[in-house]
């Protein structure tokens, strides 16, 4: 029995560090970052939506549902992710931000395998130094728990997982996969870094 994943990809925060502006449309190497992560991701989901909540014409034309968070207000990642698992028939919904162009193309085989070999709930990616909260696997039905817990008051994500059976899946094979873009200096960076 095949499971069926498919992922959403974040671009609904307010993007302070960059100049306000909307990181997952900023070009990195002559296309929008977003652009980096639905390539990275493509091969290993069966359907990708993205959660935006400004710009949604422009992610639109990138040819994906697009859908802005249900609770308004600039909640962060969780409501987006509350979003997205009420919008998906998959077994798993694979999160990742739209401003890591580096995404592990491997990312789903290894964060399902530790799901399955521990009988856990969700799994978060870890460069091999930290945990990265916001590029996750997890079953759509925790997003009762998750509303509750937004609902709550409560916002960090760490803190919401923490509750539950995850594993932490590493990736310390590939350190630069979850390097995201804040600064236009980071931006030139992992320009570089790319085009090597």
């Amino acid at each position: 029995m095949s499971l069926r994943i498919d992922a959403v990809i974040l671009a609904g925060g307010m993007a302070r560090r960059m100049g306000g502006n909307d990181k997952g449309l900023v070009e990195l190497l002559d296309k929008p970052m977003i652009k980096h992560a639905i390539d990275r991701i493509k091969p290993q989901v069966k359907e990708i939506m993205i959660n935006a909540n400004r710009n949604q014409s422009r992610y639109a034309d990138l040819g994906y549902p697009v859908f802005s968070d249900e609770d308004s207000g600039y909640l962060g990642p969780l409501a987006g992710m509350i979003t997205a698992m009420g919008q998906t028939q998959a077994d798993y919904l694979l999160v990742v931000p739209c401003d890591c162009p580096l995404l592990p193309l491997d990312l789903v085989e290894r964060m399902l395998s530790k799901i399955q070999s521990e009988g856990a709930e969700l799994a978060v990616a870890s460069d091999g130094k930290r945990e990265q909260p916001v590029v996750l696997l997890l079953k759509p039905s925790l997003r009762d728990s998750m509303k509750a817990f937004l609902d709550g008051g409560e916002r960090k994500i760490d803190f919401w997982y923490a509750k539950h059976h995850c594993v932490v899946t590493e990736f310390s094979d590939q350190p630069n996969a979850f390097v995201n873009v804040n600064t236009p200096e980071q931006k030139q960076q992992l320009a570089e870094a790319i085009a090597k």
